[in-house]
């Protein structure tokens, strides 16, 4: 059954609808969500595997690392955590299409067929943000083991270590999609290109902010790479919000010259009649 709401010409709609759409929406999300958590649960050796693999190599090299379950639940728990980490993962077009459908009344209408491609460029943005924290993980893991001396075993909690391993992932391909998001922001009409541009200092400072502290690497060209790939997104976000923008006010401008002619015609009409009817 679809969501049913009540959307004018201009792709208003009343605050009652909204919330009733954002709330199946999140149903809706949340549900191919679990079907994937499912899979992930029986997935879940493959992916603890992947997961731990920077553990193993660390033993290759000849350290002593570890992984230690507390409790009696912490293997249960922690196994329901993965498998929900690989549903969100697994179901990013998912979610994400529920995100666009949810703003799409806010769109013109000749704008609304532009949903599919930001699903699917969303999801190549957090998937590719994933990957970054998926290549940066084994790294942290080798250098920031390095400081424990040689002769000691680094034994690590399975919660913490793979907490740290989600997070990462999650935080970064999150930080992929803000430039996705600007570019929703200027479809909607809410922010014009130029008023993203005129805050590219501090979206330079947020970057390297972020990279800084989201990067665990103690190295800084990793968190340079990082904090320059972040600008140039946001600057290639910026140029198409510019572009929108233009051949919008390209079409508004045809649409007022049109109502003008139609207007200045009807004006001649009116007083042809009354010259016609005074004479």
């Amino acid at each position: 059954m679809g969501i049913k709401k009540t959307v004018d010409p201009d792709g208003v709609m009343p605050l009652a609808d909204h919330l009733r759409e954002a709330r199946q929406r999140l149903i809706y999300a949340l549900a191919g969500i679990f079907l994937l958590t499912i899979v992930g649960w029986f997935i879940y050796p493959y992916v603890f595997n992947f997961m731990a693999q920077p553990l193993v190599d660390l033993r290759a090299l000849g350290r002593r690392a570890e992984l230690n379950f507390e409790t009696v639940s912490a293997a249960f728990d922690l196994k329901l955590r993965i498998s929900m980490f690989t549903g969100l993962i697994l179901g990013t077009p998912w979610w994400l299409y529920q995100i666009w459908a949810y703003v799409a009344p806010a769109l013109h209408k000749n704008e609304k067929r532009y949903i599919l491609g930001f699903t699917f460029s969303g999801a190549f943005l957090f998937l590719l943000g994933a990957a970054t924290g998926i290549w940066i993980m084994p790294h942290a893991v080798e250098i920031l083991t390095s400081f424990a001396p040689e002769s000691s075993v680094t034994l690590m909690q399975a919660g913490v270590y793979f907490s740290f391993y989600m997070r990462l992932v999650v935080v970064f391909g999150v930080s992929f999609l803000v430039p996705l998001a600007m570019v929703a922001l200027n479809f909607m009409n809410i922010v014009r290109g130029e008023t993203f541009l005129k805050y590219w200092r501090w979206a330079v400072a947020i970057a390297f902010t972020f990279a800084a502290l989201a990067n665990p690497l103690p190295d800084p060209w990793t968190m340079t790479f990082q904090a320059l790939f972040l600008c140039l997104l946001f600057f290639i976000a910026v140029g198409i919000a510019i572009f929108h923008d233009k051949r919008r006010d390209k079409r508004l401008a045809k649409e007022e010259a049109e109502l003008d002619a139609v207007l200045a015609k009807y004006d001649s009409d009116t007083r042809e009649i009354e010259e016609e009817e005074s004479i």
